[in-house]
């Protein structure tokens, strides 16, 4: 009787044992999760210099807030809580080089703890024409008296554009600022008078005169005044370093300090200042460094 009593307790003790035996071996035996990475996209698709561009970022943990650095520029992001997307928007200097180029992120998480990336970006040359045009040679050749007034509407110029904050203040797609054709794109080396001055740093509308002008998106007027070049010229703030100009108009509509909508008036078509005829120049200046409107106007723009 007693060998038959340990006949059986044995595959008991066989049964309870094994399947803590192969749990262990199957769990060994289990892949690594894999880590978390940044999601790092932009528009437009493929960059060029004098190009805005969209930087939108998904971070692998949550942040409390993030930046970064962009050819030398520094860059704050706002977060889409809706789709967890980081977004900011930045620029490529005319002068900016054909190469691949450092985009820096530093994030901060809920608590202080800190997180890093770096995405290099390819940056490559456009293409952008030539254009001769004539003026009269007080815009080409300023007396003394002329010189005077230049230099202090540069100073004015400059003291408006150091009025700047980071807070975002554009929401959704910037909008045409008429309904008008092209007549000169951004870029263009500008010959005048013979002798080449300048590139051309805006975007003209061949609109007729007194045509209004309309706020291309959000933002805050910290300049609208008339100026020896620019002849009546309204500057808005949108944030983040980003600023829309509005050249050559006939009359304002908004003064200084005023907040705008995007589609409000803000002005008539006029030509003032340094123009061959009515027309509005409208130019895209970003962190001291003028970008192709154009392409801003046709980038998908989170709300």
């Amino acid at each position: 009787m007693g060998g038959r009593k340990n006949w059986f307790i044995c595959p008991i003790v066989i049964l309870i044992v094994s399947p803590f035996i192969f749990a262990a071996q199957a769990k060994e035996k289990l892949p690594a999760r894999p880590s978390k990475t940044w999601s790092i996209s932009w528009q437009p698709a493929e960059l060029v210099n004098g190009s805005p561009v969209l930087f939108q970022v998904k971070a692998p943990v949550r942040l409390q807030s993030l930046t970064g650095k962009w050819l030398e520029h520094n860059i704050v992001f706002n977060l889409d809580r809706k789709t967890k997307t980081w977004n900011t928007l930045a620029g490529i200097g005319f002068d900016i080089k054909p190469g691949s180029y450092p985009l820096i992120l530093n994030g901060v998480g809920t608590g202080t703890e800190e997180y890093s990336s770096t995405r290099r970006v390819a940056v490559r040359a456009a293409k952008y024409r030539t254009i001769a045009i004539t003026v009269e040679t007080k815009y080409t050749e300023p007396n003394k008296e002329q010189l005077e007034i230049i230099n202090r509407d540069k100073q004015m110029k400059q003291d408006a554009f150091s009025r700047q904050t980071a807070e975002r203040e554009w929401a959704g797609p910037f909008r045409a600022p008429l309904e008008a054709p092209f007549s000169d794109t951004f870029g263009t080396q500008r010959t005048f008078n013979g002798e080449v001055r300048s590139v051309h740093q805006g975007l003209d509308f061949g609109a007729t005169a007194g045509s209004p002008i309309f706020a291309v998106n959000e933002g805050t007027v910290i300049l609208a005044r008339p100026l020896y070049f620019e002849g009546n010229c309204i500057v808005l703030e949108h944030g983040q370093g980003l600023l829309t100009l509005y050249l050559h108009m006939s009359e304002f509509k908004v003064k200084e300090g005023d907040k705008v909508t995007r589609g409000q008036e803000i002005g008539l078509v006029g030509g003032t200042g340094r123009a061959t005829g009515p027309h509005l120049h409208f130019a895209v200046r970003w962190q001291g460094t003028y970008l192709d409107p154009a392409t801003l106007l046709k980038l998908e723009l989170p709300k």
